[in-house]
């Protein structure tokens, strides 16, 4: 791909607003490392922090924001509605605002398309679902506390009943989706693009102790371009057409993960690495009491 400044390149959504190409992701971040990892990582430059309610950690997300001395309306903030919640989207919304230390989102996805019973975690609400969720989510749009909405962890299945809701009338911005070389999605991604909804990838890098690290054709691609394997992981995607939300804690790491300007992959390295043939799921739906994974992402 031609060379482009990756940490300035934005992706236009349909609503008109541009959300950054790099962000931090701060999934399974541990207590009292998040808001470290968000200041180094507001210093070093970015301006895309996603969170979400599930990961427990809003409070210290909005603490790295006023560490850092970045003003608010230059980041773009992401945060998720838990699935517990679906039912009660403006208290869900209102809490995660009251941790963030914000008065408004840039965007608000619901994390997943289940609806769980907030009495039951075992089980699904029986007179709800994702579908009545997306309805109270769209009374948000013009509130001004929510810029923009989307949804993640929809497949093409759950994505076409959304869509073919009588109650829709707002088509989700985004859809955050896992996305690496051993989950690479094309169909889902091909589908977002074509109802006009962006992909934002999460375990961009494979996550903890990824196998990707040690793959031979992206170790190959790193030590010819002299980059670390995570540096050529987050290229690809990049190189894709998608947000990428790399999480780390480490602020070296942090920072190694912004170094993308000024270089970038040729065709031949993108399909040599769209070539790998293992495939492997970091985060699946076996812990949900409703399935929402069948396989059709590619």
């Amino acid at each position: 791909m031609a060379e482009t400044k990756q940490t300035t390149r934005t992706f236009t959504l349909n609503t008109g607003d541009k959300i950054p190409a790099v962000g931090l992701g701060t999934w399974r971040a541990k207590p009292n490392e998040v808001a470290t990892a968000v200041e180094a990582a507001l210093r070093a430059g970015y301006r895309h922090i996603d969170t979400a309610h599930a990961y427990g950690n809003e409070r210290e997300v909005g603490d790295g924001i006023k560490a850092s001395g970045v003003p608010r309306s230059e980041i773009w903030l992401t945060t998720k509605l838990d699935n517990p919640w679906h039912k009660h989207v403006v208290e869900g919304l209102s809490a995660s605002l009251e941790a963030l230390q914000t008065d408004y989102l840039d965007l608000f996805l619901m994390h997943w398309p289940c609806s769980t019973d907030s009495d039951d975690k075992s089980k699904h609400y029986a007179d709800w679902d994702f579908r009545d969720t997306w309805r109270e989510m769209q009374k948000l749009v013009g509130t001004g506390k929510v810029r923009n909405i989307g949804v993640s962890n929809f497949a093409i299945t759950n994505m076409e009943k959304l869509l073919a809701s009588p109650d829709t009338k707002v088509v989700p911005a985004v859809n955050q989706i896992e996305l690496h070389p051993s989950n690479p999605s094309p169909k889902l991604v091909a589908y977002n693009t074509s109802k006009g909804i962006h992909s934002t990838g999460y375990s961009c890098l494979g996550s903890l102790d990824s196998p990707l690290y040690t793959n031979d054709k992206i170790l190959g691609i790193a030590e010819a371009k002299g980059k670390t394997p995570q540096q050529v992981l987050l290229m690809w995607g990049l190189s894709k057409g998608w947000s990428v939300i790399p999480k780390s804690v480490t602020p070296k790491r942090v920072e190694a993960n912004w170094q993308l300007d000024g270089w970038g992959l040729t065709d031949d390295e993108v399909k040599a690495i769209d070539s790998i043939p293992d495939r492997f799921k970091v985060c699946d739906d076996g812990w949900l009491p409703v399935k929402v994974f069948f396989g059709d992402d590619e």
